[in-house]
């Protein structure tokens, strides 16, 4: 006998995995410039230079027991001060080391969230779609109620009337990911100063802080000079997930952290109960080495020339197909409405006809729409149009 919830998760299909195992399956037999794959996100830009470099320095001078050793359970000191220092001089905060708690990756620093704020079977998080669809298992699965805030499907920004109608004496938390995955909007400053004064109105209510959960993995991916505004700034209750997978291109190497900011209500019983999370799902001491480059590199961003070309190049070519879709200022995705309404119909038949690989959007909370990773070859892109416009062509 197994648990049949878990088993049920790891049966579960994966849309984009799927797609993305059939795009192989057919680059194996058709060749590579015959498949068109928009469904993974995967960096396609290198690391920065300085990352690669720190590697070999790292490897070449540090004693090999220290570096392939355990670090403490929050990680190293000095990688802690590293991006604590890089954070206080970007937003204008006094951030300290000891907010902050390194992991594997996002995803442990998210489930570690998730359950230090699950106080009980009744513990609701919310999500606002469209969202990442693991938000969902990673609530369920960790004892809490998932609500959905429906998306604002025009200017996909937040619609704050839903999120007042959906908050609860229950709610602990909702989950802001901005720039956002799928759509790649990036929420104004307008939008989460509404957001934050709802939050407090409610908490005062409710006699409990509702804290924001500020998944932040594409901080740093946004272009023509949009800001990222960020929401400690705005809200003092937040706590805030971050992953170096997108911004270094690691996603491999799995490290991130959480920062929980010493302004925060309870912090210091949230960052206790976030450790002893960590602790029970076995994800401390993240990898000594990516530990290490962090600590020299905390300062390095992306360079995105190639992203924005891309960007620049599919949304436009869309729009001028007839296509709709929001342009999005971050991330690298293009969320697109399906010309007929199904997105799963549309997805299949440009699969099938095409081998033109994008997700349908209904996992993101958000049906009749797809997505697009644009984090792809340009030329790739250059070749996927005559499908595009074929696909459309035969809607009308």
């Amino acid at each position: 006998m197994v648990n049949q919830e878990y088993y049920n998760l790891g049966t579960a299909p994966s849309v984009i995995r799927a797609l993305f195992a059939y795009g192989l399956e057919q680059t194996a037999k058709l060749g590579a410039d015959k498949v068109y794959d928009y469904s993974l996100g995967n960096p396609s830009i290198p690391a920065p230079k300085k990352v690669n470099e720190s590697i070999v320095d790292i490897v070449n001078n540090v004693d090999s027991i220290a570096l392939h050793g355990y670090s403490m359970a929050p990680g190293f000191e000095p990688a802690r001060k590293a991006v604590a220092d890089d954070l206080a001089a970007r937003f204008g905060l006094e951030v300290k080391p000891s907010e902050l708690f390194f992991t594997c990756g996002a995803a442990p620093a998210l489930i570690s969230i998730i359950k230090a704020l699950t106080v009980n079977s009744d513990s609701e998080i919310m999500a606002i779609a469209p969202f990442f669809p693991e938000y969902r298992p990673f609530v369920i699965a960790n004892g809490a109620k998932f609500v959905m805030v429906p998306p604002d499907t025009e200017a996909f920004q937040i619609k704050l009337d839903a999120v007042e109608a959906l908050i609860t004496p229950n709610t602990q938390a909702i989950i802001v990911n901005s720039p956002n995955n799928p759509s790649g909007v990036v929420y104004t400053e307008e939008t989460l100063k509404g957001l934050a004064a709802l939050l407090e109105r409610k908490s005062a209510e409710y006699g409990h802080p509702i804290y924001i959960i500020a998944d932040e993995p594409y901080r740093e991916l946004v272009y023509g000079g949009v800001t990222v505004p960020f929401i400690p700034c705005i809200y003092k209750n937040t706590i805030v997930c971050y992953s170096y997978s997108k911004s270094l291109s690691l996603p491999g190497e799995r490290i991130g952290y959480v920062y929980v900011p010493g302004f925060a209500e309870d912090s210091a019983a949230v960052f206790a109960a976030i450790a002893g999370a960590a602790r029970i799902m076995g994800h401390v001491c993240p990898p000594t080495l990516m530990q290490k480059v962090i600590e020299y590199c905390a300062t390095e961003r992306p360079d995105l020339v190639a992203y924005d070309e891309n960007r620049e190049l599919l949304y436009n070519s869309l729009i001028e197909m007839g296509y709709e879709c929001a342009k999005p200022d971050g991330a690298f995705y293009l969320f697109v409405k399906a010309p007929n309404g199904d997105a799963n119909a549309f997805s299949e038949k440009a699969k099938l006809e095409h081998n033109l690989l994008v997700v349908p959007a209904d996992g993101f909370g958000c049906p009749g729409f797809f997505r697009c990773s644009y984090c792809v070859a340009n030329d790739m892109i250059r070749r996927s149009l005559p499908a595009f416009k074929a696909m459309i062509e035969s809607y009308k």
